[in-house]
This record gives structure tokens, sequence and C-alpha cells, in this order.
């Protein structure tokens, strides 16, 4: 869940779009609102999510005020979730989000007026396009893994017979189909994710840190250009994953950092 903006106002007033995406089937729920609040965020997935398609186990978002709050806390406990927060500035943990959010920007640029006030108009068109789409990395749409079926579209041609079924037998058809579905895309994305690693694992690795080592912090936010790309030293006091770390510096203050942020600091 990831919140997009801000943009032009609309007409309607919006300046914000939430994007919630089901990270199995790629599934895309985005409203439009005016302000992206913690009040904003709990109401859209309360009426979009939670009361429509039931509660998640998990929610995972960046730490943003409007995500790491006591109301969401307090829902998420209400409704039996488990709340994950992603890596501070590193957006590629929630990747699948961010990928949507590029997408959906390139697609309303192309159709909204010049002024750019009714890029909320086409949002809802442009979310069903992607949810019915066959997606490379699964082999099917966002859709058919969502809800165990094919997707009828408004505009295909209406039936010329229909076959009536006992509830039953249609419950082990949709079973039958969404457990066929599932086990294909598993291979596929495995597969796709295999050759993403490989492309990336090709230029770019990983070194390997420890707990005690000092790095140095990159600094992401309010650098002047002439000044020092890196702060600290720094000591790792604890290691999340093997890419994630609890960094701690002469001040005691603690920081969590991605791996692509932080170097060794090497003795002279």
């Amino acid at each position: 869940m990831d919140w997009w903006g801000p943009t032009t106002n609309s007409l309607s007033g919006n300046r914000y779009v939430l994007v919630i995406t089901d990270r199995l089937s790629g599934y895309v729920v985005a409203k439009a609102s005016p302000t992206n609040t913690a009040q904003d965020t709990a109401r859209i997935l309360m009426e979009e999510i939670i009361l429509v398609h039931g509660s998640p186990d998990t929610i995972f978002t960046d730490k943003g005020t409007h995500f790491k709050n006591k109301l969401l806390q307090a829902i998420s406990n209400l409704v039996g979730c488990k709340h994950i927060f992603s890596t501070p500035y590193h957006p590629q943990t929630n990747g699948q989000t961010e990928r949507w959010n590029s997408t959906f920007v390139t697609q309303i640029a192309k159709y909204c007026n010049n002024d750019q006030t009714n890029w909320d108009t086409f949002l809802p068109s442009i979310v069903y396009a992607y949810n019915h789409g066959i997606h490379i990395s699964t082999g099917f749409s966002p859709y058919q893994l969502a809800f165990g079926r094919q997707p009828r579209h408004p505009f295909n041609p209406p039936a010329s017979t229909f076959i009536f079924s006992k509830p039953h037998d249609y419950w082990t058809q949709v079973i039958t189909y969404r457990n066929t579905v599932l086990k294909q895309t598993k291979a596929n994305v495995l597969h796709q994710q295999q050759l993403s690693k490989n492309r990336f694992d090709k230029n770019r690795s990983h070194p390997p840190f420890v707990l005690g080592d000092l790095v140095w912090m990159k600094i992401l936010v309010g650098r002047h250009k002439l000044t020092a790309r890196y702060i600290g030293p720094a000591r790792i006091i604890q290691i999340l994953s093997p890419v994630s770390f609890i960094v701690e510096d002469d001040n005691l203050q603690q920081f969590q950092a991605h791996s692509n942020n932080i170097r060794r600091v090497y003795s002279r």
C-alpha cells in the first residue's frame, strides 16, 4: 500500500492516489483523494478492501505518518492483520506498488487535458485495463488470480448459451481452476525472478556484513552537491536480513539501512 502524489488539483479536488496491491495476484485498487492523511488511509482501506474482500493477512507499507500511526495500528489489531514496514529510502522493497505507480502515471498523461485537471476521471479505466491485462511475470491477468475465473468484459458479445450447474459443482470448478492457475503462476513468477536476479547479480553484489562492523551511511536527504555523500562511522547492531540492518552512530541514534546505502569502513 502506498500513496502517490501530490499532483495537480483535479476538478474534483483530488491530489493524491492511494494504491493498494495484492502481492500474490498483482490486483490493484487505486482511489483518488484530496488529502493523504491517516484518516484517508484508514477510510479507503476499510471501505475498498476490508468491507469488500475481507481482512488481509498482512499490510506492507513505508513508514510515512499516514501509515505508521495509532489509527492504522488500531484497525490492524481490530481485524487481525499484521502491519510490516519497508526499509526507509529503499523503494525497491515495495517494488510491486512502485511499478504500478510508474505505469499508471504514463497512461494518465496520455489522456488527461492540457491543464491536467481531469486525471482522476481516467483513473478507474486505467486500473481496469491493468487488472485485466496478461502480466509477463505470472502469465495471467491479476483478475484471474484474484477471483479464480476468466473476466467477462463489458465489450464482449453476450453469450448465446448458458449452462446451469449446481452451486456445489460451480464451487468445485472454481477451486480446481484457481489451484491450477496458482500452481502455474508460481512457476512463472519463480522463473521471472530468477531471470531478474541473474541480470541484477551480473552487475551488482551485496558485500557481507556482520554484527559490530563499522560502516559509512549514505546521506539520502538534505545533502548539498558539494558536501560529503556519507556520514559516520556507525556500527551494525542488528541484522534484519542479509540486506537490511540496524546501525547506531556515536550519538546512540539508531537507523534502519539497506546494504545499498552503507559502505564498509576500512582502517588505514
